[in-house]
């Protein structure tokens, strides 16, 4: 248990002064009697007006002392077994309580001030705010800081996610806002930064080494559990959740990006700064940006480029989403690449779509002419399987289309009403009308074929076709059934009553 300096003294006087019991002091104060103890063992004064019992422990103090000097983080199980071996025959709930009073303590750790020059360095680290709910999707909302250690001049920007991809937008948003950037950065063992870290050896982010090689700044890790180092944007970090985002309603990422912006610019300038407290944070900026590096001419491209295979339909699956693409791509590898608000989907260097981003989950997000391509496309093929049937139904069709397109007639209409004919009177019937309104002066037109069908019908008095092809258990519900004669009947019953 940790108790503070104010009861700490409060123990030591009673207990001197006021000459109370260990006892006596737990009850009073509302404490354990262990912490008691511990407060009057690291005080290390002899205890007044009270005679010491030796215990059976004293003999094993000096073993116990050397031990614990060489294995400060050793049990007290091992401990009292090593004991044990050597003769002590005290109980073990008693030695592990006199354990943690002789145990040595850490020294506390003593901190230098760490001070930088002007345009020299600046920190980086993301904090967690929460989450955001955009149509059926939970999205954590990740708050973006960069910090320059000598003027303390924020930039805070919110982004739907910690990737690689919205890391560097950060920076390169805190560049554009500061119109340069410092010599060193900071960065704690983020995954965004480092890949893996065993003692001194760091291995960095590939796409980050080439971000930074491409602004000639130096990316450095701070070390493990030395928070210290970069206290600055963790400071930082805590005065956005205080100063903020406290009390704040968020609903539209854009419109807090830009309330961010805003009060990066007013209230977080105006505070006094660290360094040179006579002045605000703002005048030291103005100060320090001189110093800062000067931008590249070429910007870095952050965008993220991921290859997606395309299935049967027109949609690249990106993001929990998917988006249209025009239907001569489908069955391909693509590329996508996304900003925080555009997805642009490419073939090679061919750009097919552009679309914006959304962040929702099993959204549709199309462009109409992809869609309206794809529907016309499935009607030209289906007019195609028509023509191919009429063709191999009746040859005759294709002259009498031909002379059709000759004079702008609609092929598709005739062609939907020649196979409904063909459908009705056979493909014999459908060809022989064929001919006989070629052979005439009629138009080609579905009309005169129709009329041919139906006098060629009608001369063989044959009855008119059925339109609708039914099956074979409902075209025979309504057939004329003659019933039997009931007399009949009455006769076999007769016939009965006789022999009886």
């Amino acid at each position: 248990m940790t108790i503070g300096v104010e009861l700490e003294a409060q123990i030591l006087r009673y207990y001197h002064v006021e000459k109370w019991r260990a006892g006596t002091i737990a009850r009073q104060l509302h404490v354990h009697r262990d912490t008691v103890q511990r407060v009057l063992a690291q005080a290390g004064l002899p205890r007044i007006g009270t005679v010491q019992r030796p215990s059976q422990i004293d003999a094993y103090l000096p073993f116990i002392h050397e031990t614990l000097k060489k294995f400060p983080s050793l049990t007290a199980s091992r401990l009292y077994a090593m004991v044990t071996e050597r003769g002590y025959r005290g109980s073990q709930h008693h030695f592990r309580h006199m354990i943690a009073l002789h145990r040595p303590r850490p020294l506390p750790e003593a901190y230098l001030r760490l001070r930088t020059l002007q345009g020299e360095q600046g920190q980086v680290d993301w904090g967690h705010f929460g989450h955001l709910q955009i149509g059926r999707a939970r999205r954590p909302l990740m708050a973006f800081v960069m910090v320059l250690s000598w003027s303390r001049q924020i930039y805070l920007r919110f982004f739907l996610d910690a990737r690689m991809d919205s890391f560097l937008a950060g920076h390169a948003g805190a560049f554009e806002a500061w119109s340069g950037l410092p010599r060193v950065l900071l960065y704690d063992n983020l995954k965004s930064a480092v890949l893996e870290r065993q003692g001194d050896a760091i291995r960095f982010h590939p796409t980050l080494l080439a971000f930074a090689a491409h602004h000639r700044y130096e990316p450095r890790p701070v070390a493990v559990a030395r928070g210290n180092e970069k206290g600055r944007v963790e400071r930082a970090i805590r005065y956005v959740r205080e100063n903020f985002f406290a009390g704040r309603t968020v609903t539209d990422l854009d419109e807090l990006n830009a309330q961010a912006a805003h009060w990066c610019a007013g209230l977080a300038a105006d505070r006094p700064c660290r360094e040179e407290p006579t002045i605000s944070v703002r005048e030291a900026f103005c100060r320090e940006q001189p110093s800062l590096l000067a931008l590249p001419e070429n910007p870095y491209p952050c965008e993220p480029q991921q290859n997606v295979k395309v299935g049967k339909t027109p949609y690249v699956r990106f993001g929990l989403n998917d988006y249209t693409i025009p239907h001569t791509h489908v069955r391909r590898t693509l590329t996508v690449r996304a900003s925080p608000r555009q997805v642009r989907i490419l073939d090679g260097t061919e750009l097919l779509a552009t679309h914006e981003r959304s962040y929702d989950r099993g959204a549709q997000i199309e462009i109409a002419a992809h869609i309206n391509a794809l529907v016309e496309r499935k009607r030209e093929a289906r007019h195609h399987r028509g023509l191919d049937h009429l063709a191999r139904a009746a040859p005759a069709s294709q002259a009498l289309l031909l002379r059709a397109a000759e004079r702008g007639g609609n092929l598709g209409n005739i062609t939907t009403h020649l196979l409904r004919l063909l459908d009705r009177y056979g493909a014999a019937e459908l060809q022989a009308a064929i001919e006989e309104t070629l052979a005439s002066d009629a138009a080609p037109h579905q009309n005169p074929v129709r009329l041919a069908l139906e006098r060629r019908r009608e001369a063989r008095h044959a009855p008119p076709p059925v339109g609708i092809h039914l099956p074979e258990h409902v075209r025979h519900k309504d057939k004329l059934v003659i019933p039997h004669r009931l007399d009949i009947y009455d006769q076999i019953a007769g016939d009965a009553n006789e022999h009886a």
